[in-house]
């Protein structure tokens, strides 16, 4: 069965940090795009950054970029996302997916995790 499931949410300080991890299964990364997704209180969901295994093309959307690095480990099947300098604006719930990741767009496929809250308040 393919999965996703992302683990490492929580409540933090402007200017703190966290790192989000998203376990994969039921399939091995070696050929796949992970992205992180958000989705903020009464906002649409945004992309934030994806990392293509194949050639290790990475994305970050400008609001993030600088301050989150995206990073995988094939062989624990995990997709990391490190948050640093976060802001309130950071706050929501954040997703990873399976993608398409370019260097400049990242677009969903068909399988998403069920999400971790980042809550950045003080």
């Amino acid at each position: 069965q393919l999965q996703l499931v992302e683990s490492g949410g929580g409540l933090v300080q402007p200017g703190g940090s966290l790192r989000l991890s998203c376990a994969v299964s039921g399939f091995t990364l070696d050929y796949y795009a992970i992205g992180w997704f958000r989705q903020a209180p009464g906002k649409e969901r945004e992309g934030v950054s994806c990392i293509n295994s194949s050639d290790d093309t990475t994305y970050y959307a400008d609001s993030v970029k600088g301050r989150f690095t995206i990073s995988e480990d094939i062989a624990k099947k995990k997709v990391y996302l490190q948050l640093n300098s976060l802001k309130p604006e950071d706050t929501g719930v954040y997703y990873c997916a399976l993608v398409r990741c370019w260097a400049t767009l990242i677009n969903p496929l068909n399988l998403w995790g069920q999400g971790t809250l980042v809550t950045v308040s003080s």
